[in-house]
């Protein structure tokens, strides 16, 4: 049988999983249910919470492309699938976003 992971404990796996392949913790909010992770010399971040963002952390973390929310209890394999899409499309939107911005600072318009 598979544990089922509650999304506290999804969210700490997740955050170990990325930490694996290469992002690390540059952010956390105080609550510890928002983690921002970056890989090494990318102006982008890769957020993993259980929330959607809020206006307020939309505004001090423009830098957040993309979010890995965790609700609901899961498997380790359902979280492993997660994370996979999770990075796949943090690197598609930063692929896309340093073609636009080219060598520039980050673009602090992002909403």
């Amino acid at each position: 049988m598979t544990s089922v992971l509650r999304p506290a404990e999804a969210l700490v796996r997740a955050v170990e999983i990325l930490a694996a392949q290469g992002f690390a913790v540059v952010a956390r909010n105080t609550r510890g249910d928002s983690v921002y992770l970056k890989p090494e010399a990318c102006a982008f971040a890769l957020r993993v919470s259980n929330h959607a963002r809020t206006p307020k952390q939309r505004k001090n973390h423009p830098d957040a492309i993309t979010s890995l929310v965790l609700r609901d209890p899961t498997s380790e394999a359902a979280l492993t699938e997660a994370v996979a899409v999770a990075v796949r499309n943090f690197a598609g939107e930063r692929a896309k976003r340093e073609r636009v911005l080219g060598v520039r600072a980050i673009d602090r318009t992002y909403p």
